[in-house]
């Protein structure tokens, strides 16, 4: 039955099942990628609960596990075994449908990339995401403009990515993030191409955001920077969560 949910049903319900204040839980989850006629184990039995209104860091070496973890909590991957519950809605049971709409409406993404479009302005690239999600014209102007102002852009609305540095257009990838005003901001390796000046700026914004917005945050992450920022650092080895701070 899953199937004939529909999605507007799905958005309202997925807040508020959970009575425990976790926004994001798995259980003994599994996540083993198939090399051939080899099996790899990313994640080993995962078990996380992540509380709301918390900045949390995923850190461990490369190969550890951090992004794939990510992305089963944001629903871009799918775990092999086990659970991944977020907001109180098991991502497990979803369509591919039903992830995406979910994904629009709950959850933002920034990438160590940026991954803006070179040929929109930083007002399109954040305004794009509303129009994608058909939120109304003036709706849709006002929250863009709010959210290039609250990463301290709003001098630079009409500039496209190559005309901005590093730090800056990471801050448009951040508003966009929020465009959709959304419960949980997954990060990987967000600061990972900038230099340490910068990342301090982006990370002392992801605090502002967390606790002005009242969002929760995951970060991927190998900076040591991110200690002094973060609520809670959870250590990622070999796939498994190995110490919790």
């Amino acid at each position: 039955m899953a199937e004939t949910v529909s999605t507007e049903n799905l958005v309202m319900e997925d807040i508020g099942v959970n009575t425990d204040g976790y926004v994001v839980e798995t259980e003994e989850l599994w996540r083993v990628y198939k090399m051939g006629s080899r099996e790899v184990p990313a994640l080993r039995g995962v078990n996380l609960h992540i509380s709301a209104g918390r900045f949390v860091a995923l850190k461990g070496r490369s190969g550890s596990g951090k992004t794939t973890l990510l992305n089963c909590i944001g629903g871009l991957d799918h775990p092999t075994s086990g659970v991944v519950r977020v907001f109180g809605r098991d991502l497990t049971e979803l369509s591919e449908r039903q992830l995406t709409q979910w994904r629009r409406k709950k959850v933002g993404f920034v990438f160590q990339s940026f991954g803006l479009l070179p040929t929109l302005s930083a007002y399109e690239n954040v305004e794009l995401m509303l129009r994608i999600a058909g939120v109304p014209g003036k709706e849709r102007h006002d929250r863009t403009l709010y959210c290039l102002d609250l990463v301290g852009l709003s001098k630079w609305v009409h500039h496209r990515p190559y005309e901005m540095s590093g730090g800056q257009q990471q801050r448009v990838a951040i508003a966009r993030a929020l465009a959709n005003n959304p419960s949980l901001i997954l990060a990987d390796e967000a600061t990972g191409e900038l230099d340490s000046v910068t990342a301090r700026e982006i990370l002392s914004l992801f605090r502002r955001i967390v606790d002005e917005e009242h969002v929760t945050l995951l970060m991927a992450t190998h900076d040591p920077l991110v200690d002094e920022y973060v609520d809670q650092i959870l250590q990622l080895r070999d796939g498994q969560i190995v110490q919790e701070q």
